[in-house]
């Protein structure tokens, strides 16, 4: 019996390897039948890329000129002593605003006080003689026949000479008064105080080089820039018709600092650049400009009343030229070609191109779109929302 139970058990085996089988078969037929449509569907449906949407503009547009400038002082004064002597004082910061007049030094002024008191010492000296040499013309004049002509004739002589150096003494006292006026060293003009140069108690001379301070003015202010020289036409007609105006940015071109106005355009253009310098003043009442400072310029030349525009972000350049990608009413991307001309304010202007006023245009995330893909702005998509909601929180906030 133990013998027979041995070929049961093999056939056992054998049968059960053969269900396993048709089992596992069967479920691998039954799987790729059930998941190859499904498959062909996903492929068929398949995400729209994302991306940021932008529309195409119509309106007045700036027609600006953009360029690169430094500013300039109006005045610049470097203050120095016209005569010498010891500083007493020292009337100013550093840094300080002046105005025209303002005491900046005291240089000790006594000996031109010294000088000034003999001047006028020497004219009531020479004034006394010159009343006594009068009155003995007066009184030869008087003797007639008993005075000689010579006599006459040289106390006449003495009266003039005296005149004459009475007048000198005046001219003397002049020259000391200003002497001493200079003494007293002030702001020769409206500005800001650079870095004092003399302390209290140096000896300074007229002849030394060195400035006790230099003085620049901020209000107004200039910038001087540089345009193409083929816009030249452009900026002439607009400064004939009025005011150009002119604003001056950080060099990144993110923060605006003052406007103000073109002054003029240099008289001849620079033959090695092709450019022609120009000049724009400032008011600058809140100093955001100062003396040698870089900064970016925007001159605006015109405006055009009708001007279609684009995101800048939406021009695009491939091996044929310009081009942006226009989004139709199914959501699918269609390169078109454009010609663009300047750009204001985050929007460029076209100036030939397949584009209306209206079009969708896509702004961001290009690098994964191609011409017939389908794209959707989740952005958009998201604020839509968010305005349909609004309504319905509204509605539910009311008694």
């Amino acid at each position: 019996m133990k013998g027979e139970q041995k070929p049961r058990r093999s056939r056992g085996l054998v049968t059960t390897i053969v269900v396993l089988a048709l089992l596992g078969g069967g479920a691998y037929g039954y799987v790729r039948t059930t998941q190859r449509p499904a498959a062909k569907a996903k492929v068929a449906t398949a995400a729209p890329v994302p991306v940021t949407l932008g529309t195409v503009d119509q309106g007045p547009f700036a027609l600006l000129l953009n360029g690169l400038g430094t500013v300039q002082a109006y005045n610049t004064v470097q203050v120095r002593t016209r005569v010498d002597g010891e500083i007493q004082q020292v009337a100013f910061r550093e840094g300080q605003n002046v105005r025209k007049g303002d005491v900046l030094v005291q240089i000790d002024p006594r000996p031109y006080q010294a000088t000034l008191d003999q001047a006028k010492a020497k004219k009531d000296q020479d004034t006394a003689n010159l009343n006594n040499a009068k009155a003995d013309l007066v009184r030869y004049t008087g003797l007639g026949a008993y005075a000689s002509r010579q006599q006459t004739e040289t106390q006449t002589a003495l009266v003039a000479q005296l005149t004459a150096q009475v007048a000198s003494d005046q001219a003397s006292i002049d020259n000391a008064t200003t002497q001493l006026g200079y003494a007293t060293v002030r702001a020769p003009i409206d500005g800001v105080t650079g870095f004092r140069q003399v302390d209290i108690g140096n000896i300074v001379t007229a002849a030394g080089q060195s400035p006790i301070v230099t003085i620049t003015q901020v209000e107004p202010i200039f910038v001087v820039f540089t345009a193409p020289e083929d816009q030249l036409p452009a900026i002439g007609g607009a400064l004939r018709t009025g005011d150009v105006p002119v604003s001056a940015w950080t060099t990144d071109g993110l923060t605006k600092l003052a406007d103000g106005k073109l002054a003029l355009f240099n008289n001849q253009v620079d033959t090695a650049t092709g450019t022609i310098r120009l000049k724009a003043v400032f008011q600058n009442q809140n100093h955001a400009l100062w003396p040698g400072l870089s900064v970016s310029t925007k001159m605006r030349v015109g405006t055009v009343a009708a001007a279609t525009t684009v995101p800048d972000d939406a021009v695009q350049h491939g091996p044929d030229g310009l081009f942006a990608f226009v989004i139709d009413e199914s959501g699918h991307a269609h390169q078109r070609a454009l010609k663009a001309g300047r750009s204001d304010s985050g929007r460029t202007q076209v100036l030939a191109g397949d584009l209306k006023p209206g079009d969708r245009v896509i702004t961001a995330g290009q690098y994964k779109v191609q011409d017939g893909s389908l794209v959707a702005d989740p952005h958009a998509a998201h604020t839509a929302q968010a305005e349909t909601a609004a309504p319905g929180r509204s509605a539910r906030a009311e008694p």
